[in-house]
Formats: C-alpha cells, sequence, structure tokens
C-alpha cells in the first residue's frame, strides 16, 4: 500500500526546494539550527529527511559524514536526485527511524525535524537514537508543539470588540481540548488535484516524552518554541497568531559525557542519567504545516 507521504513526495519536494518551504524556513528551522549550532567536523545522521535538504545543509556547512533516511522511498529518490546535481557528500538511503543501518556510538548528533509526532513508535525511534549517539552525543528535534497543535482538538478562536481601554480589536485565543487523550489520528493534506491525501499522527503529551527520552539514557538539554520571521508574519495569515502561542517545539536532549558543539567540547553529565548501549504545510485553518522535513515511520 502506498502511504501518504510517497504520493505527496514530488509536490513536497518542489515545495521544500533547498531551503524549505514557508513554513520550515521562516518559523521551525531558524530555531532548529540555532539549537543545533556549527556541524563542522560533527557525524551527523537525520532521520525523516524528506527530499534531504536540511541533511544537504549540514553537508555544506562542513560535517565530516551526514547519512540521511527516511521510510519513503520516492522521497529519497528526489533526495538522491539533488544530491546527483550538486553533490555534497550527503548519503541518502530508505530506512525506518528505529533501524538505522548505522553502528552504536557512530554519530555525534541526530536530527528528526518534525517527524516524532508521525511516528508510531516513537519510543522505539528514541531508543535508536540514543544508540546511534557516541558518549555526550546530542539529539535535536521538532514537533508539532503537544500543548498547543493536537489535531482536529486545537483551533482558532478570534474575537473582535472593545478591550478594558475602549480600543477595538481582535483577541487571538488557541482552544485545546483533550490532551491528556493520546493516540492515533489522521492529517488531511490537498493532493494538488482537487483531492485529499491523508497521512497518521501521534498525539503524546509533554510527559510522554520525556519519559522516552530518559528511558532512553537522554536528558533534555534545552527547549524552544519558535517565533516567525518578517516573512512568516507577511505571507501566512496564522504568522501573527503563533507570535503569541508558539505551534512547534524545539528540543535538545543529551547524553552523558562531555557535548560536542562543532569545534567546542563542554562538559555535561546529567545527574541520573545511565546510558544504553542499545543494539514537517498543513492548510487546515485550525492548525501549522503539521509536517516537516518528512516522517521516517
Amino acid at each position: 500500500m502506498t502511504s501518504g507521504w510517497d504520493t505527496m513526495a514530488r509536490s513536497r519536494d518542489a515545495s521544500m526546494g533547498e531551503n524549505g518551504d514557508l513554513w520550515h524556513r521562516s518559523l521551525i528551522d531558524p530555531t532548529l539550527l540555532r539549537v543545533v549550532g556549527p556541524v563542522a567536523g560533527l557525524r551527523v545522521v537525520e532521520v525523516a529527511c524528506g527530499n534531504g535538504y536540511l541533511a544537504r545543509r549540514f553537508a555544506r556547512s562542513g560535517a565530516r559524514s551526514v547519512l540521511a533516511l527516511d521510510a519513503s522511498a520516492p522521497s529519497i529518490r528526489f533526495a538522491r536526485a539533488r544530491e546527483r546535481a550538486a553533490p555534497t557528500g550527503a548519503r541518502f538511503t530508505v530506512g525506518k527511524a528505529t533501524r538505522v543501518p548505522s553502528p552504536d556510538g557512530s554519530a555525534d548528533l541526530v536530527v528528526a525535524n518534525m517527524a516524532l509526532m508521525d511516528i508510531g513508535d516513537a519510543r522505539g525511534a528514541i531508543r535508536e537514537v540514543a544508540r546511534l549517539l557516541a558518549p555526550g552525543g546530542r539529539f535535536v528535534f521538532s514537533i508539532s508543539h503537544p500543548c498547543f497543535d493536537l489535531d482536529e482538538r486545537t483551533i482558532w478562536l478570534l474575537e473582535r470588540g472593545y478591550d478594558a481601554h475602549g480600543v477595538y480589536g481582535t483577541t487571538v485565543w488557541r482552544k485545546v481540548r483533550g490532551y491528556r487523550r493520546e493516540g492515533r489520528t489522521r492529517i488531511p493534506w490537498p493532493s494538488g488535484q482537487g483531492g485529499t491525501v491523508w497521512t497518521e499522527a501521534f498525539h503524546r503529551t509533554l510527559s510522554t516524552y520525556s519519559r522516552y527520552l530518559r528511558s532512553a539514557g537522554l536528558a533534555i538539554a534545552r527547549m524552544e518554541e519558535p517565533e516567525p520571521l518578517p516573512e512568516m508574519l507577511e505571507q501566512s495569515p496564522q504568522g501573527a497568531y503563533i507570535a503569541e502561542i508558539p505551534l512547534h517545539l524545539v528540543v535538545e536532549a543529551v547524553g552523558r559525557g562531555p557535548v560536542t558543539r562543532g569545534s567546542r567540547t563542554l562538559e555535561h553529565n546529567p545527574p541520573g542519567v545511565v546510558r544504553r548501549s542499545g543494539s514537517r504545510g498543513r492548510t487546515r485553518g485550525s492548525g501549522s504545516p503539521r509536517r516537516g522535513s518528512r516522517p521516517g515511520l
């Protein structure tokens, strides 16, 4: 059975290009890249890479090696085509986030851009990340904000009227229900031909993501909520709303040992953390583009 991501591979490659679509280049990616920091000299793995634009950016920025994978074979074909046209040294393969074809401790940095909320076995994917990371390695990922972007359970609510000072204007609210109810849902995407393509998604609470990281021997070191850049404010009607209420979350998790950031080595030993050796735009008015680089299921 062909997945929705396979069906959309061509249109997503066209929209992502080499710099990401509007939501990525003007909202999600600037914060993600700031948290990632310099990658020169690092061994990088990207799971759920989509058309590979981010992996290729890492390679151009001096990463020692870049391995990128995605469960969608058509998406990897587009990534490889871009790599052939303008080689960067990044390698692309078809694969699942729970089974990355790379040895234990072979990565200094693992990145998952707008993917974990689309992976059914997120716990297994995070365990796999922990297996891949060398001592002091980092895992940086972005997701739809679990508190404010819960599929159809969250919508924008706009109220127009006079405020306490007698000024007429618009008040933006984000209505949320069912936050604690985790589970599977389906996300509709326009096919570009008048139809709808559906993909699976999984809502999880912040507590659940935290437990998954801790059980894998990783500790949360940083959390950021991306804010829209001017381009986003100008071109998306949701830009001004997101400036008030975030729809995305970027997390950095680290393992035990000295943390490597580019050419710098920082001492970091999360107390009580034991390393385990181990073995992406949504068009509905209520939400974000939802799915970033692309999930590896």
